[in-house]
């Protein structure tokens, strides 16, 4: 019974979520695509962060040791690298998200990722660092006290209790931005939506969609991946309420076929469209236990021999019935959960299913495994 309840609660997840597994809410346009000019940018800094408890980096991280010095140089303070001990410092990556039409003086978040051996950043403040775009200009400054949503607690016995990851940490509205990203939506008169995930079928959905809401052929998908918008005459001067409009308008997105499957954590995640050809899976299980026992031999008394000690190998092997089964020919993913639910297998044991119909050319979806 223990094995069907992974396989049973995604039948369950799914029934939940929609009510009915083939019904798919639609989705808004700007959850699905984006116009072409405002896209986010990424931003990325090296900086230094103090006021660790004896967790920061250890002597020999020499990049840390060296940042620490040119800083106190900059300070008019010259101190000797090999004088230095960083034991409360820790050498970071610091990385934003720069979304479009942000201003100068605006705040945005960022995260900062240890990059030394720095046992924790608990408690520690992120000095002054300059946030540079692929150009390599500065588009902002990270400065502030980080928060981790962890910690790290040991002891000199070398027992630790850890939570989260202490070697990551955040700083809410952390950067301050000091240089816009030209934002270029276009010449006024057309503008260019960009699908997330590129879908011939969704780009003429998309586009017909518009059309019905603007009232004319102003919407036209050019390939998968983009649909060209020319401006009504009605929006003159109004290109900000057109894009309003277009943005919450409702679109159902096709999804291909496609079966995610962890071998790592025997996670399964299956789209409403996958399809299995009927098949028949016979599927049981393979034990095999080897235990050893050590013994010793002795010589005979009065002999020159050695007492020895041996390994007494046993080896026990239990194959496990599984019955023939038949799967397949189903008309949604609640049945095909339900008929896989059947043969009483594992997640893992799913995975190894999934696999071999796969290999079969009975599975009519693409396997992705990660």
């Amino acid at each position: 019974m223990a094995k069907k309840v992974s396989i049973w609660f995604l039948s369950a997840l799914l029934t939940f979520l929609g009510g009915s597994v083939t019904a798919a809410e639609a989705a808004r346009i700007k959850d699905i695509a984006y116009f072409k000019g405002g896209r986010a940018n990424q931003l990325l800094g090296y900086g230094l962060i103090v006021g660790l408890e004896g967790t920061g980096d250890k002597d020999k991280t020499q990049f840390t040791v060296s940042t620490l010095a040119n800083l106190l140089d900059n300070m008019k303070i010259k101190v000797e690298p090999k004088d230095i001990k960083v034991k409360n410092v820790a050498a970071v990556m610091v990385t934003a998200n720069f979304l479009p039409f942000v201003k100068n003086g605006s705040r945005i978040d960022c995260q900062v990722s240890s990059v030394g051996d720095a046992k924790s950043l608990q408690g520690g403040t992120l000095l002054m660092t300059p946030l540079h775009g692929p150009d390599g200009e500065i588009y902002a400054v990270a400065q502030g006290p980080i928060t981790l949503g962890g910690f790290s607690a040991g002891g000199q016995s070398g027992s630790k209790v850890e939570k989260n990851h202490p070697t990551v940490g955040f700083i809410s509205e952390g950067a301050l931005v000091e240089r816009e990203i030209p934002s270029h939506l276009g010449d006024g008169h057309q503008l260019q939506l960009s699908l997330r995930n590129p879908d011939f079928t969704t780009a003429i959905k998309m586009a017909q969609t518009i059309n019905s809401a603007l009232g004319g052929g102003y919407a036209q998908a050019m390939d998968a991946g983009t649909i060209k918008l020319e401006r009504p005459p009605h929006y003159e001067n109004r290109a900000i309420e057109m894009i309003s409009q277009v943005e919450n308008l409702h679109v159902q997105p096709e999804m291909i076929a496609k079966v995610v499957v962890s071998e790592r954590t025997g996670t399964v995640v299956m789209g409403e469209n996958v399809r299995i050809s009927p098949v028949a899976i016979a599927h049981g299980s393979l034990t095999v236990q080897v235990t050893e026992t050590p013994t010793a031999s002795q010589p005979l008394p009065f002999s020159r021999g050695q007492t020895v000690v041996l390994p007494e190998t046993q080896i026990q092997v239990q194959e496990g019935k599984g019955a023939l089964s038949v799967v397949g020919g189903n008309t949604n993913i609640a049945q095909l959960v339900k008929g896989l639910n059947s043969i009483g297998v594992t997640p893992r044991d799913l995975i190894t299913i999934l696999q071999a119909i796969k290999a079969a050319g009975a599975l009519q979806a693409e396997l992705e495994i990660i």
